[in-house]
């Protein structure tokens, strides 16, 4: 009986880290679409992140 109730409370923990982590990326989920709505609200391309600007290239850290 004490393994089956080790295993029902770790199954219930299981589930609300799950439960916990499906909130988590649903929120991120809906800030993310927020932001790219704002985004074409106020500028279309424009407001994007990403710049004209190459990007540096560095050269590797010697030993």
């Amino acid at each position: 009986m004490y393994q089956f109730d080790l295993h029902r409370m770790r199954s219930a923990e299981l589930r609300r880290e799950a439960e916990s982590e499906r909130l988590a990326r649903e929120t991120a989920r809906a800030v993310r679409a927020a932001r790219r709505e704002e985004a074409a609200r106020h500028g279309g391309a424009g407001a994007e992140t990403h710049t004209d600007r190459p990007r540096r290239h560095r050269l590797p850290r010697t030993a």
